[in-house]
C-alpha cells in the first residue's frame, strides 16, 4: 500500500491574505515564515512584479498535523454553493444540549471575525451550525 500523501486545501478567493488570516483565527493556524531570503512577507511582496503581488497566501497548523491552507486570487467571484467545505469540529464526542452549547459558543466567537451564521440545525441530540466565511464560502461548525 502506498504511503498517505500530505494534503493542501486550496481556496479560490478575492483577497488571499485577508481570508488566510481569518482562517488562522478560526482554526488556530499560523502564517508560515516568509520564503527563504526574505526577512518579512512585506519584503517578499515588494520583490514580486505588481501583477503577482497579493496573488496568494497560506496558513499552516502550528502542530504540523492539519493540512496547509492555500489561498489564491482569482478574477471571478463566488457564484454558487461550494462543492467542498470545511467542518470545524469543536463538538466531537458531545451530544444534546452540551454539544449545542459548545457549537453556539464557537459561532459567537466567529461572528465578530466576519463569519455569518446561516442557521442552527438541532434535532434534540445532534447539531451543526452552517456558516459563511468572510468571502461567502460555506463551512460548518460541527
Amino acid at each position: 500500500m502506498a504511503a498517505i500523501k500530505k494534503v493542501q486545501v486550496t481556496f479560490d478567493c478575492a483577497e488571499p491574505e485577508r481570508l488566510a488570516r481569518f482562517w488562522c483565527e478560526v482554526l488556530g493556524y499560523v502564517v508560515p515564515p516568509p520564503p527563504e531570503g526574505f526577512a518579512t512577507w512585506d519584503d517578499f511582496k515588494r520583490s514580486q512584479p505588481p501583477e503577482q503581488r497579493d496573488s496568494w497566501f497560506a496558513c499552516i497548523d502550528p502542530s504540523g498535523v492539519g493540512p496547509r491552507l492555500y489561498f489564491q486570487r482569482v478574477p471571478e467571484g463566488k457564484a454558487v454553493k461550494n462543492r467542498v467545505h470545511l467542518d470545524v469540529r469543536v463538538g466531537t464526542g458531545l451530544v444534546g444540549k452540551e454539544r449545542l452549547a459548545v457549537l453556539e459558543a464557537e459561532c459567537a466567537r466567529l461572528i465578530p471575525l466576519g463569519a455569518v451564521h446561516v442557521q442552527t440545525l438541532y434535532d434534540g441530540n445532534d447539531s451543526c451550525i452552517p456558516m459563511l466565511d468572510i468571502e461567502g464560502n460555506e463551512f460548518c461548525i460541527d
